[in-house]
C-alpha cells in the first residue's frame, strides 16, 4: 500500500525540502503544491525540478490543485482553463499521474440538479485537457458548508454518472468527516473509481467549527479512520494514501520530523484498521 505525503503539511517549506523530507521519512509518493512550483519556477526551470525532483525526493503522485473550477462565470471560465494546461504541463512534465480539482462554493439559490449538470460539463472540459497530457482528473469535494459539493454521496452521484474513466474522486477524511458523509456513503464505491485518499484526523470540537488549521495527524483526533481505513479494504481499495495537514503548529517544525510524525502515525492507522 502506497503511502504519500503533502507538501500543505509543511507550510511554506520549499519544494526540494518536502521532496527531501518525504523520502527520508519513508514515503512511496509526494503530493505538490501548485504555488510551490511556481516560487521554484521563478529562478528554475521545469527540467531542472523535474532533475532535482528525481534525484530529492519519491515520485510525485499529484499537483494540488486547479480550485473553483466547476461552477464559474463565463468571463472567469478562459483562466481557469488556462490554469488547467499550465498544471497538466507541469504534471507531465514532472510524470505525474493525476491533478486533483476542487469545486466551487454554491451560487446562492442554486439546487442540486443545477450544480450536477454544471460540475460535470466542467469536468469533462478539463479531463479533454488534461487527457492530451496523459493526467487524469481526481475530483475532491470539500465539506464545509459553503461548498457546491460537500458529501462523497454527491460527489459520488457526479463523478460515476459521467461515464468518464479518466476523472475518479479523492476523499479527503477530514471533509468526509465535516460534510456529515457517513460509512455508508462508502457501498458498492468502485475502488478504481477512487484515486486516493488524503489520510488526515481532526480535533474533538463542533463540526461546524472545525478549519484546516485543526487537522491533526492520523489517529490523534476525533475521526473514525480505523473504521473508514477498514471499509475501503472491504471494498478492495489499497491505496494510495496520502497525509494532507494544514496545521500552523507543524509549519512551525523542521520538515523531516514533521514527515516523520506523519509517516509513523498513518502507518499506526492503516496497520490497525
Amino acid at each position: 500500500m502506497r503511502l504519500g505525503f503533502n507538501g500543505s503539511t509543511t507550510g511554506e517549506a520549499d519544494l526540494l525540502a518536502d521532496a527531501a523530507a518525504a523520502r527520508w521519512a519513508g514515503f512511496d509518493c509526494l503530493e505538490v503544491r501548485a504555488p510551490k512550483i511556481e516560487r521554484y519556477l521563478q529562478d528554475g526551470t521545469l527540467e531542472s525540478l523535474r532533475r532535482a525532483l528525481r534525484e530529492t525526493g519519491p515520485p510525485v503522485l499529484s499537483l494540488n490543485a486547479l480550485e473553483d473550477c466547476t461552477i464559474v462565470s463565463p468571463a472567469r471560465w478562459p483562466p481557469v482553463l488556462a490554469r488547467c494546461r499550465q498544471m497538466c504541463a507541469w504534471a507531465r512534465a514532472l510524470d505525474c499521474p493525476y491533478v486533483v480539482a476542487v469545486p466551487s462554493p454554491r451560487p446562492a439559490g442554486m439546487d442540486d440538479a443545477t450544480v450536477v449538470v454544471r460540475t460535470r460539463q466542467a469536468l469533462l472540459e478539463i479531463a479533454a485537457i488534461a487527457a492530451d497530457d496523459g493526467v487524469r482528473v481526481g475530483f475532491e469535494f470539500l465539506g464545509f458548508g459553503w461548498c457546491s459539493v460537500s458529501t462523497l454521496g454527491f460527489a459520488r452521484r457526479i463523478v460515476e454518472g459521467m461515464g468518464e474513466p479518466t476523472v475518479g474522486l479523492v476523499i479527503d477524511t477530514f471533509h468526509y468527516y465535516i460534510g456529515g458523509s457517513r460509512l455508508e456513503d462508502l457501498d458498492g464505491l468502485d475502488p478504481s473509481r477512487l484515486f486516493f485518499v488524503h489520510l488526515d484526523d481532526a480535533e474533538g470540537r463542533p463540526r461546524d467549527t472545525l478549519t484546516d488549521a485543526h487537522r491533526l495527524m492520523p489517529g490523534e483526533g476525533a475521526i473514525p479512520l480505523r473504521a473508514m481505513v477498514a471499509k475501503l479494504s472491504s471494498l478492495g481499495f489499497r491505496g494510495p494514501y496520502s497525509v494532507e495537514l494544514f496545521r500552523p503548529e507543524y509549519w512551525a517544525m523542521d520538515p523531516p520530523e514533521v514527515a516523520r510524525r506523519a509517516k509513523e502515525s498513518a502507518e499506526r492507522v492503516l496497520s490497525s484498521a
